[in-house]
């Protein structure tokens, strides 16, 4: 570690030099050419010139030293968080390994399960992108997510959350559209450009892409379809806090009051939380380190309250800014955007073949235990910040570097400065000494 201890000294001033700090660039011959230029001119009128220069000097010196030091505390730290990191990582790792996932006790049920009943729903729009990667999916399993096409894709809104509520999970996918829920997610630009390439002449080439994968399975794809970029949303991710010790990561949103500070009878909460988000997808999803829960479903959702009934969303009204449902169908979808219309009264199996496409339920079944997806999501965590603290520690040592040359050169300087004032003294031994300066 740098020691901001070190003194030189010479003959004529006891001038004592410490480490110091400031990330500006070193002017070796600022001092040099004054000295030079005073000699010149008959020599230094003045003790205090020489003394001046030297305090100059040494506050340079002390500051540069200053940062030096905390830069190496700041690395040293950081090393011994990795290292911290690092075995909590291991630790997990060996726990998570070392249990067996128990299988749903449905498994064996004849019945389908809700992702499966979620698949069938999508791979009624044939022609559509979300039907034709369903359908890849279906015929190739896990493998279908290694391709160089779908890489990048997490997979359809429809299928990245689960509701344990039937009718909430109609009301929201009514407030979405069947456009929105059949929508393709990705992580990057990059897998966004891999969904539909153009020739030349600015028209789709057909045989690449979702056009071509659709019309080597017999689906061709018709019409327009919609990608969600996670690293290119509108309004970004949100940059909140998150509800304290919650496994699902809600978001901390204040909650609505009315002018007189109460908040609204029959609120239930916001759409964005009352989504269940598998544990895969709850952290870490993006480069900068967020979930589906912050990133896709906040930007589809915002802040939409969901109320118990049309009455008290109504008089919920001045509280409500990014719209608002209600259980028994009112629907507002923007301040002063109204849905109006029985639609709520609606038959649930009509609705199912109108909207088409729901959330699934969660897998309330299972018996995966809860501390190995906790375990699972707290390594992914780790790494995100394991990945993070390398970064800062890369940023760190180059600061450091820098700032080692510019004390190298301050130090060169000094010295510099010292041998001429001393050169200079030894020519005029004749003259008065100057008063003897310690600095602090």
């Amino acid at each position: 570690m740098f020691q901001p201890n070190n003194q030189i000294s010479f003959q004529t001033r006891a001038l004592s030099v410490k480490d110091s700090s400031a990330l500006t660039q070193v002017d070796q011959n600022e001092t040099s050419i004054v000295v030079r230029d005073e000699m010149q001119n008959g020599g230094f009128a003045h003790a205090e010139t020489i003394i001046y220069y030297s305090k100059k000097l040494q506050d340079d010196l002390h500051m540069l030293g200053m940062k030096i030091k905390e830069h190496e505390e700041n690395l040293k730290f950081l090393k011994t968080q990795k290292s911290k990191l690092d075995d909590s990582i291991l630790d997990l790792q060996v726990k998570s390994h070392s249990s067996s996932i128990p299988k749903t006790e449905n498994e064996n049920n004849s019945q389908p399960q809700p992702e499966e009943q979620t698949t069938e729903q999508i791979l009624r729009y044939e022609k559509s992108a979300a039907g034709i990667l369903c359908q890849l999916k279906t015929r190739h399993g896990t493998q279908a997510s290694h391709l160089p096409l779908t890489k990048d894709v997490l997979g359809v809104v429809a299928t990245l959350g689960r509701l344990d509520d039937d009718n909430l999970s109609r009301l929201f996918a009514e407030y979405l559209g069947v456009e929105t829920m059949l929508a393709i997610v990705c992580k990057t630009y990059e897998g966004v450009k891999a969904l539909e390439t153009y020739d030349k002449e600015g028209c789709i080439n057909t045989s690449s892409g979702l056009h071509g994968l659709g019309a080597s399975i017999g689906r061709t794809l018709d019409g327009r379809f919609l990608v969600i970029c996670l690293d290119n949303l509108m309004h970004g991710p949100y940059a909140g806090e998150f509800v304290a010790d919650d496994p699902q990561r809600r978001l901390d949103l204040i909650k609505p009051r009315l002018p007189n500070g109460e908040c609204p009878p029959g609120f239930l909460g916001f759409a964005v939380n009352m989504i269940n988000v598998d544990s895969t997808n709850l952290f870490c999803l993006t480069a900068s380190g967020y979930g589906l829960r912050e990133t896709l479903f906040y930007n589809l959702f915002s802040r939409l309250q969901v109320y118990k009934t049309r009455a008290e969303m109504v008089l919920a009204l001045p509280c409500i800014s990014d719209g608002a449902l209600s259980l028994d169908g009112g629907m507002i979808r923007s301040s002063g955007v109204f849905s109006l219309g029985n639609r709520g009264t609606i038959n649930l199996s009509v609705v199912r073949e109108d909207v088409g496409v729901k959330f699934p339920k969660p897998l309330v079944t299972s018996t995966v235990p809860e501390n190995y997806n906790e375990a699972d999501r707290l390594v992914k965590e780790m790494k995100w910040k394991k990945d993070k603290m390398l970064e800062d520690m890369k940023r760190e040592q180059a600061i450091l570097d820098l700032e080692k040359s510019n004390f190298e050169k301050k130090k060169q300087e000094f010295l510099k400065f010292l041998a001429e004032s001393s050169s200079y003294a030894t020519q005029h031994q004749s003259q008065a000494a100057p008063e003897r300066f310690t600095p602090r």
